[in-house]
């Protein structure tokens, strides 16, 4: 598995009262490769370029070399999503939910320009990857409420297994239909001008759940870390949030960086990618309802999703 190591130094997080000495332990952040490391882009160039303080960025390709290094206590920071963050909390593995910093990645997308409504949808072959699994979880919900029978009224295709697979299959017109996140849908339309996005799932999402946005992607805190460093952790969230806000303010910038740490391939994909990707930093203990509404619904369609039950006040990073 690919990974992309930033040894780092942090300007605001301050070690030692004066000398610095090369046994400080590093802060170490595990992020994913897509829209979670897009968001802390920012964050990143500026740690490269500043001396004297000592951390650890780690991007991965995969949430599950992510959630290996959370098993094995290696990571003081990690990025996945929240239905896995909560699977982990209820496995008793000690990191507590810090904050959502994505809100909503997921397409519907492709070259099925007949499709204008839900209602449209009815007897289309629709291409989804890992069935029982957010997207697929999502997806379906969305169906039912809007009165689409997932069983009998739409055929639900799982032959293509990840997220790379199927957008390489709707790039090459072998499916006319899929559900696809950010940044792929900015990569397939860059190859295939004949796609396109056709539902934002954030945005129906929205509609059906009193305009709470999907809480997708979660920065997890290792609860050691919390509990004896509050003042690194408090620069660290900060620091996250100003990274964010920069990239979503600053776009062409922005995904110039995104290309100059090896994210995203090209700017014009960055530059497509930034504003469907929903980047934004908050703080979980300020939005607990919404992300407890969130976990509900996908418990609701399959327990196992957030680990066979909804997590408790603890979950959350006071």
């Amino acid at each position: 598995m690919r990974k992309i190591y930033f040894i780092i130094l942090f300007v605001f997080v301050t070690f030692n009262c004066c000398n610095q000495t090369t046994t400080t332990k590093k802060i170490k952040i595990a992020t994913l490769k897509g829209p979670s490391a897009m968001g802390m882009v920012k964050m990143i160039d500026s740690l490269n370029n500043t001396p004297n303080v000592n951390i650890e960025i780690t991007i991965y390709n995969e949430p599950i070399r992510v959630r290996k290094l959370m098993l094995e206590g290696k990571v003081d920071f990690a990025i996945l999503p929240t239905t896995m963050g909560a699977i982990l909390y209820n496995k008793n593995v000690p990191y507590q939910l810090a904050a959502i910093t994505v809100w909503g990645t997921l397409y519907l997308f492709g070259n099925d320009t007949s499709i204008q409504s839900w209602d449209d949808l009815k007897g289309k072959k629709i291409h989804l990857m890992a069935k029982g699994m957010t997207p697929d979880v999502l997806f379906r919900h969305l169906l039912i409420k809007n009165g689409i029978d997932p069983e009998k009224d739409v055929e639900l295709d799982y032959s293509f297994p990840t997220h790379v697979d199927l957008a390489n299959a709707v790039a090459a017109g072998q499916a006319d239909l899929g559900v696809i996140s950010e940044p792929l849908v900015s990569l397939v339309m860059q190859k295939n001008k004949e796609v396109e996005p056709i539902f934002d799932l954030n945005k129906e999402w929205q509609k059906i759940n009193n305009n709470i946005p999907i809480a997708q992607t979660a920065l997890l805190v290792k609860t050691e870390f919390a509990k004896n460093k509050p003042d690194k952790l408090q620069k660290i969230l900060k620091s996250y949030k100003q990274s964010t806000n920069w990239v979503n303010k600053n776009q062409d910038e922005a995904a110039k960086l995104i290309v100059k740490y090896d994210i995203l391939p090209n700017i014009e994909v960055a530059k497509s990618s930034i504003p469907r990707s929903n980047l934004n930093f908050e703080e979980a203990n300020k939005i607990k309802n919404q992300i407890n509404e969130y976990l509900k619904i996908f418990f609701e369609m399959n327990p196992d999703i957030v680990g066979g039950k909804i997590p408790n006040n603890n979950f959350y990073l006071n």
